[in-house]
């Protein structure tokens, strides 16, 4: 039996260029402030094979039994200028490599 895909890849367009993205970590809460993480998205040009780790920071605490963050929650204009930022930071979509980690902050810059 074939296995379906967990986190399906959704498309976006920056500067002319189609992208692929997908929630590559979802937010976890701790008690703990310095255990908390944010959700991170991985992403890769359509044409490419270098994926990008955007790593947002952790957001306001949420509430007990909170519904899990879901993939049209994520504004696309904050996806775009995640992109947007990681291409400036120095990620190289079309070259070969590692997955490459780029911190963002909340806003996507």
């Amino acid at each position: 039996m074939a296995r379906t895909r967990q986190n399906p890849e959704f498309e976006i367009e920056v500067d002319g260029h189609p992208y692929a993205w997908r929630i590559h970590r979802l937010p976890r809460e701790a008690r703990d402030p310095s255990e908390r993480r944010g959700k991170a998205l991985a992403v890769r040009h359509r044409e490419g094979q270098r994926e990008a780790i955007l790593e947002f920071p952790p957001e306001a605490q949420q509430r007990f039994g909170a519904p899990l963050l879901k993939p049209g929650q994520i504004p696309a204009d904050l996806v775009a200028r995640a992109i947007t930022s990681a291409l400036a930071a120095g990620w190289e979509p079309l070259s070969r490599g590692k997955t490459v980690t780029i911190v963002v902050d909340a806003t996507g810059g």
